[in-house]
């Protein structure tokens, strides 16, 4: 079994008219409701934490069995290179805490069989940890916590096994080794955490994402409650940790019944996010929106975007903390159905020199601040054409004058301008492939940025095309639809109609449609976006090659 095994999105049968683009599209928006919960891919990481966290939830099996299937042959799990530390030892932290139980071998796998795996993944983690610099770990939500916790419960499980099992001990890895880990890394965070639960105090809203990190702790603390939907922090994992024995056995209990509806959706498995409701209808409706696939959307849709932005905006979903980049999208989806609200609500995200994800966030994001002006450039637009010269029309609190907005406009070009690498792309903390980055700056430059962002706009098209693979494609590890879409939305709409161009878009829709997987629905494409691990949001990639295609088609006709 693979991740792409158990992700579809509902839509129409593809093909190359607009008509038949349209439908897909419409149905895209359709599944939006009827899966409110998000269209998300399982997670090692996560997936491994269940394994370890709750043998009792149903498909505990099934689970053992996927991180046995998934492991690569140098011994790792997950993407290449830094992206593989947390999802390997999540899995050989699940593998070891598996034969310590000592669960009858029928069930999942024979105590030689888990033994092997996990011999292969200490071994690589004992080869990939020490060569990780600031550099090469990924900036990634609780990167510090997950590594810290999992490399001690490994410890403590080889320590177990030295004491209570020496012939098992014997036969995995090398035996009194330890892991360590990486250069940079430690586990100063994690303490602190751990001091403020023992407190009884209820730590960050963006930590409760990571409740298993403190597994311990957490188990029926009154310092952390679930949200409406059952879920701890969207995160099966962080609900897992918090069930204490009595709640985990009841049925109805509404954690409980949160991670039964996980794992049944998810063939076992799960997501690393999930819900995640608001993110995932902000970001569809306006890609489909923005390219004119779609103009309107059904009213409960619209609403529900328009219902949870409060002072400081929304969350991704009910259990995380509200952010600038979800709430930007729901404004700037909001502005492109005709329903547009002041953006007010960001500066409570604006720092001196950029706009960040949440208030006291560590790194800096580009697309966070992409979003952030074309939230800012869509409101502004609406008022100058239909507000009074000098103040913006009333809005929810108030509103601020026209200049502001300008003042934030100019700034946010400014942060996208002077971020731009030398060879023409961007990179960012919440995906992996420089493609997303690059689309996100050229997209909101284009509209917004005025003539100050031609340089880069230019600057960023050419790295586009000179980046491109010899199948027509793009893609930072190897060609992917996620990535070629990313690159036609960045060269297109453009009034270059010439051969050279129209060959370069013509390949690409090619390639885009080879990977379509017709009737049976959209198989997803391997996990590029950050989260604990990362993952694929298959409603919002699919959107993505909707929007392109669709792109493709006019300027193919255009061009011929």
């Amino acid at each position: 079994m693979t991740v792409g095994d158990v992700i579809s999105v509902r839509t129409a049968e593809p093909s190359g008219t607009g008509a038949d683009l349209a439908a897909a599209a419409r149905e895209l928006v359709g599944g939006l409701l009827a899966e409110p919960w998000g269209q998300v891919s399982p997670s090692i990481y996560e997936t491994g934490k269940l394994v370890t966290l709750a043998p009792w939830l149903t498909g505990h099996d099934r689970r053992v069995r996927y991180l046995l299937s998934a492991q690569r042959p140098d011994g790792g799990w997950g993407a290449p290179g830094g992206y593989a530390m947390v999802p390997t030892l999540s899995a050989v932290e699940a593998l070891l805490t598996t034969l310590r139980r000592d669960e009858p071998s029928a069930h999942a796998a024979e105590p030689r069989e888990l033994l092997g795996a996990a011999d292969r993944g200490l071994r690589m983690l004992d080869r990939l940890l020490p060569a990780l610099d600031a550099d090469s770990v990924p900036d990634m939500p609780a990167i510090d916590l997950i590594a810290a916790s999992l490399v001690d419960a490994i410890n403590r499980r080889l320590d177990e096994l030295d004491r209570t099992r020496p012939d098992l001990a014997r036969a995995v890895w090398s035996p009194g080794a330890r892991l360590v880990l990486p250069p940079g890394l430690d586990d100063s965070r994690l303490v602190k955490i751990r001091k403020v639960l023992e407190a009884g105090v209820a730590p960050p809203g963006k930590v409760v994402h990571a409740l298993e990190t403190v597994a311990d702790l957490a188990r029926g603390t009154d310092a952390v409650r679930p949200a409406g939907t059952g879920t701890i922090g969207a995160s099966p994992a962080a609900t897992a940790a918090w069930l204490d024995e009595r709640s985990a056995g009841d049925p109805g209990n509404p954690a409980r019944i949160f991670l039964e509806t996980v794992v049944s959706r998810h063939h076992g498995l799960a997501p690393c996010g999930i819900p995640i409701t608001v993110f995932e209808r902000g970001w569809v409706l306006s890609i489909l929106a923005r390219v004119g696939l779609v103009s309107s959307v059904p009213a409960d849709l619209r609403t529900s975007l328009e219902d949870v932005l409060g002072p400081a905006g929304t969350p991704a979903a009910e259990g995380l903390p509200t952010d600038a980049d979800t709430s930007s999208g729901a404004l700037y989806a909001l502005a492109l159905l005709g329903a547009p609200r002041p953006p007010d609500l960001l500066w409570t995200y604006e720092t001196d020199k950029h706009f960040c994800t949440w208030p006291g966030e560590d790194g800096f994001s580009v697309t966070v601040n992409a979003h952030a002006l074309e939230a800012f450039g869509a409101y502004l637009r609406h008022v100058t054409a239909n507000g009074a010269p000098g103040e913006a029309e009333d809005g929810p609190g108030g509103a601020a004058p026209v200049e502001r907005y300008r003042a934030t406009v100019d700034k946010l070009v400014s942060v996208l301008c002077r971020h731009q690498h030398a060879d023409g792309s961007w990179t960012d903390r919440w995906h992996v492939s420089p493609y997303y980055a690059t689309m996100c700056c050229v997209l909101a430059l284009e509209r917004f940025g005025g003539p100050r962002a031609a340089a880069a706009i230019e600057q960023a098209r050419r790295w586009i095309l000179d980046t491109r693979r010899p199948d027509g494609s793009w893609g930072l590890w190897a060609g992917t639809a996620e990535e070629t879409a990313y690159a036609v939305q960045t060269l297109l709409p453009s009034v270059d109609t010439s051969e050279g161009l129209r060959k370069v878009i013509s390949r690409a829709n090619e390639f885009l449609l080879a990977h379509e997987v017709g009737q049976n629905g959209y198989r997803a494409g391997p996990a590029l976006w950050h989260d604990k691990d990362l993952y694929h949001p298959a409603a919002i990639v699919r959107a993505s090659v909707l929007a392109a295609r669709h792109l493709a088609r006019l300027h193919l006709g255009a061009a011929g």
